[in-house]
């Protein structure tokens, strides 16, 4: 809720309070039951058989009823309304398979973090496949989401959705005569400015959301885009030189880029025999289904008003954790869908807070270790829930999250007038730490 004051030219808003927690990993750790930690190969495997079957369904499905999209079996009152049914039909038939193609995905990720199996070979050699095959390079993004879940939240040593700061988007300097450093007050010529320099139109913000959502994912994978900003240039997934490698990962970064070449050599075969517009129905349009998920899943999880960013000062790994959100995946379009989704997806959008608390708990058992681990952090006054996950989310988020100051240990966004949502409340504690495994370089 914002105020302005005429008498002095200046914007006030009241904000939310983040209390910075003080929990140990310990005390988190101790919430969940023991038998969550349990993984099984068996069961693992029965939900990669599950996703295929449905997907497999689908495209049967859709291919049955492409055969009744004809005159002879149905009568449409305008010859156009015939495609457009097809098209209809098979846009839905790329919509259930991206999202349960999703859903592969998602396993494929748990096997970096060998929530799998409790075999290392079966969890490297399982995800190896399945990314491949849905064009991620397996080893090479696992070792940099590795770093990423053990220093979530820093603003110099995580991996994605980093904010940009004040300086780095060339924004006019900080006035601490005419706006608050937590963006509680600005002043109507500083807003002016920032306005100017960020834009901040309905259309303007459209347009980034869909860029992002279409080509966030291999723009990443390709050029570190919303990665590390202390990252030279020219850093990405593909390369056993890259910073975020280790010389000793250099072998397994070549495996990984075997894995994309096997892909897109699959993906050009099956083109040259099939030809391109069934591959693109097929495949391509699903796969891109996929990459939007994901980006708008990972998106959400750690982009809020509401969530802080911390410097190295004021770092620990369970405030690093406790700096994401739990959502309800598609929960705006009703019960419904919001069963579908987290169905689909394994939940990983509604039990994401768990799963950065300890990274190898399976995705079956997430359900029940966010419910105790909910309790917990409730008795400490935290609630990490966002809204529903979907594209009107996702319109807000990138609205009201535009960049952080250069100043200050713990930081929160500030929209394009200046303002942030929230603010910080401290605590004491001491810095504990996860036992996630990361290779130093």
């Amino acid at each position: 809720m914002s105020a302005y004051s005429a008498k002095e030219d200046v914007t006030t808003t009241k904000q939310n309070v983040f209390v910075i927690p003080d929990l140990t990993i310990k005390d988190l750790l101790s919430a969940i039951p023991a038998h969550c930690f349990k993984r099984s190969a068996l069961r693992s495997s029965l939900y990669i058989v599950w996703d295929l079957v449905v997907i497999s369904g689908i495209y049967k499905t859709a291919t049955f009823l492409d055969t009744f999209i004809s005159p002879a079996h149905i009568s449409l009152p305008h010859h156009l309304l015939y495609p457009a049914a097809r098209f209809s039909l098979w846009a839905l038939y790329t919509f259930g398979t991206g999202l349960f193609g999703t859903g592969l995905w998602i396993i494929a990720h748990e096997c970096g973090h060998q929530a799998f199996s409790e075999s290392k070979f079966i969890n490297n050699s399982v995800g190896w496949v399945l990314h491949s095959a849905l064009g991620v390079p397996y080893h090479s993004w696992r070792i940099s989401h590795a770093k990423h879940h053990a220093s979530t939240g820093h603003m110099t040593q995580d991996q994605a959705y980093v904010p940009k700061t004040r300086s780095q988007l060339g924004l006019p300097a900080f006035d601490p005569t005419k706006e608050d450093i937590l963006g509680s007050s600005v002043s109507a010529e500083v807003m002016k400015e920032l306005r100017e320099a960020l834009g901040d139109s309905p259309i303007g913000t459209t347009l980034g959301v869909a860029t992002y959502l279409l080509g966030g994912w291999p723009a990443y994978l390709i050029c570190n885009a919303s990665g590390q900003k202390r990252y030279p240039k020219g850093t990405n997934h593909f390369s056993p030189d890259a910073v975020m490698f280790a010389p000793h990962q250099r072998e397994e970064i070549v495996l990984s880029d075997i894995g994309i070449v096997l892909w897109l050599a699959g993906i050009i075969g099956s083109i040259y025999s099939f030809g391109f517009w069934t591959v693109f129905r097929l495949y391509l349009v699903p796969y891109l289904w996929v990459n939007h998920w994901i980006i708008l899943i990972t998106f959400l999880q750690h982009t809020d008003p509401i969530l802080p960013h911390y410097r190295a000062s004021e770092f620990t790994f369970p405030r690093g954790a406790l700096s994401t959100l739990d959502r309800s995946l598609l929960g705006d379009c009703g019960s419904i869908m919001a069963w579908i989704g987290a169905h689909a997806t394994h939940g990983i959008s509604e039990t994401h807070v768990l799963h950065h608390v300890s990274s190898k708990i399976p995705h079956y058992n997430a359900w029940e270790a966010s419910d105790a681990l909910r309790k917990r952090l409730e008795q400490a006054g935290l609630k990490l829930e966002g809204a529903p996950g979907g594209w009107k989310e996702v319109y807000r988020v990138f609205k009201e999250c535009k960049f952080v100051e250069d100043e200050g240990n713990v930081v929160f966004y500030k929209n394009a007038r200046g303002l942030a949502a929230t603010r910080p409340a401290f605590t004491d504690g001491d810095a504990s730490d996860s036992g996630i495994e990361v290779d130093a370089i």
